[in-house]
């Protein structure tokens, strides 16, 4: 959809893009070739014709060209790890039902996957930086001018500023209203005029792409400005004044040619749901195995210094707010789970004798990790309330059930920002209701494992847990 805008075509772009879609699977066969040589093996061509076809279909970069601009790096390399993962489970799938691979060396195999592994990074962050340079070159700019100015245009104009790799420059500002009333700065924005004017100024300049930027409820000004500009060349495109609500995974895509655009959406949809998912599984499973000693030794000293199961199970909501059972070590003499559940408080008498350091070091929060293995659960994502906390909140807190579009975490990034333990007062909690929606607006793999280190970090120094 962006495609238009952002390149102008020319055969040199056309070449490199050719290129780079074959230079993937180009660096998978030249590794297994080195691998094979290594191990004194011979490829038959079965083989090789299995693999080649899969490494053409399952490492594909993206196809359209304006992603090179759009992209950041460290999407890109998450990309091509993941779809080289798949490339790696496909072929063992494929392996284990026809036997296509018997009789060569297992570790032939891992020294491939070692192998390729950075190859894949360099060659694609190298063909993407290429195109980035050719695509972004002087005969690619492209002149552009705003019509309507509000929020929404000031933003873009901003957003293309701050990224001239684009090559979209914007010329100026078209509105209806005086500089004195859109209180525009001095060095700021420039305003070349009213909205009848803009045909003229397009025609005159020759510039490339109009941006209409007016509020639906102008739709008739709208109308009549696309008609007036029938008569260029330039491409339009409209720009919905979306910064007016509170956008949580915006994007814009259509359904059967019908243009939607999603404002509020969970960011686990496709790949980006398997890959969190997968995460999830192997680092449950590593930490559950890792400690289990532990996990016995504070079950034993759970069970002898205080009345009760060793295990405390309440009732929270999970995604899309279906309730779930989480589990926790027993750290009260009382398991509270009804319509009023009372927080811990510094010095509650409630505590066990071993509880207080369980809390204090969130060692009792490691049976949550066998709800991350059951699905219920994530590592890193809003922590789960009582229930009847969320029903006291929700009528509170403005977009507070929003946080139950991903998986309830462990750990999250309110909690990693000091918002932890008992919240006295309002004000607190919506505090920690602003950092799940801002981890839902911005997550990424890397902002998971950022959090994941600052939890290491926090965990022995927090004094806020009791």
């Amino acid at each position: 959809m962006a495609q238009p805008i952002l390149v102008k075509r020319s055969f040199l772009i056309a070449i490199l893009a050719g290129v780079q879609a074959i230079i993937p699977t180009l660096v998978a066969l030249m590794t297994l070739s080195v691998m094979i040589g290594t191990f004194s093996q011979t490829f038959n061509p079965y083989s090789w014709v299995v693999v080649t076809l899969l490494c053409l279909v399952l490492i594909q970069p993206p196809r359209e060209v304006s992603a090179q601009l759009t992209s950041e790096r460290i999407s890109s390399i998450t990309d091509v790890m993941f779809r080289w993962s798949l490339l790696l489970a496909v072929m063992f799938v494929i392996h284990r039902v026809t036997g296509v691979l018997d009789g060569y060396p297992p570790r032939l195999f891992w020294y491939w996957m070692i192998a390729t592994t950075p190859a894949l990074v360099i060659a694609t962050v190298g063909m993407q930086q290429l195109m980035r340079s050719m695509l972004s070159s002087a005969f690619n700019n492209r002149k552009a001018i705003v019509a309507g100015y509000n929020v929404g245009s000031l933003e873009l104009a901003r957003r293309l500023y701050e990224n001239p790799d684009m090559g979209i420059q914007v010329e100026g500002f078209f509105d209806d209203r005086s500089h004195d009333r859109l209180e525009i700065r001095e060095g700021g924005a420039t305003l070349l005029g009213s909205l009848r004017e803009v045909a003229a100024y397009v025609n005159e300049h020759r510039t490339d792409v109009i941006f209409i930027a007016l509020p639906i409820r102008h739709v008739l000004r709208v109308m009549s400005l696309v008609d007036e500009l029938r008569d260029t060349t330039a491409s339009i495109y409209y720009v919905p004044d979306i910064f007016v609500f509170d956008l949580i995974q915006a994007r814009s895509g259509d359904i059967h040619g019908i243009p939607v655009v999603a404002m509020c959406e969970t960011p686990f949809y496709g790949y980006r749901g398997v890959s969190k998912r997968l995460t999830d599984l192997m680092f449950a499973t590593g930490i559950l195995l890792l400690t289990i000693p532990l996990l016995v030794l504070i079950g034993v000293f759970v069970k002898l210094t205080s009345r009760g199961p060793m295990l405390f199970k309440q009732r929270r909501y999970g995604l899309d707010g279906r309730e779930i059972e989480v589990y926790k070590f027993r750290t009260m003499k009382v398991t509270e789970d009804g319509a009023h559940v009372h927080q811990a408080i510094k010095g509650d008498p409630r505590i066990t004798p071993i509880g207080g350091m369980l809390r204090r070091s969130s060692l009792d929060e490691l049976p949550q990790l066998i709800n991350v293995l059951q699905g219920r659960m994530s590592l890193v994502g809003p922590r789960p309330h009582a229930v009847a906390h969320n029903e006291l909140y929700r009528k509170l807190i403005k977009g507070y059930m929003l946080r139950h579009k991903v998986l309830p975490g462990i750990t999250g990034l309110a909690q990693v920002n000091g918002c932890r333990g008992e919240t006295r007062e309002l004000h607190e909690m919506e505090a920690r209701v602003r950092y799940d929606l801002e981890y839902l607006r911005h997550w990424s793999p890397m902002l998971d494992v950022k959090i994941l280190l600052l939890t290491l970090l926090k965990v022995f120094r927090d004094d806020r847990a009791y």
